[in-house]
């Protein structure tokens, strides 16, 4: 069985429109494991009682920002293994450096494409 095949994923976006276009991505990558959520706070709750193996999450969210999300996740036995990337329209060298430190594992720029969401994904889990 693939990666492809059995690799779980949560993406995290208060924009619908956003989480769309992550979840057609991913799809059309075959990836098929995925739920979203459109807030970072309901994902947390949600990736402690059902951790996934993968979280794509936009940064700037009200309440728990992207950010937010990754140092509760890596704080938690649970789910402080989970492959984290993070989207944004900005990523600027201040928030790399700051999602570095927390245990990011990648970051991708708004607007992606499929070819390049692809390759992101395989820096972090490998091989799809």
């Amino acid at each position: 069985m693939s990666l492809r095949s059995t690799l779980r994923v949560m993406i995290v976006d208060d924009m619908g429109v956003s989480r769309g276009l992550l979840v057609q991505a991913i799809e059309e990558i075959g990836i098929w494991k995925n739920r979203a959520e459109n807030d970072g706070q309901a994902a947390f709750q949600k990736l402690i009682a059902d951790p996934v193996h993968l979280v794509l999450s936009d940064y700037n969210m009200p309440g728990m920002d992207g950010l937010q999300l990754l140092q509760a996740l890596r704080q938690n036995r649970s789910t402080a293994r989970i492959g984290f990337i993070l989207v944004t329209g900005s990523p600027t060298p201040d928030l790399v450096t700051r999602g570095k430190a927390l245990g990011l594992n990648n970051v991708i720029k708004k607007p992606f494409s499929t070819a390049s969401l692809k390759q992101c994904i395989e820096s972090v889990v490998g091989p799809l």
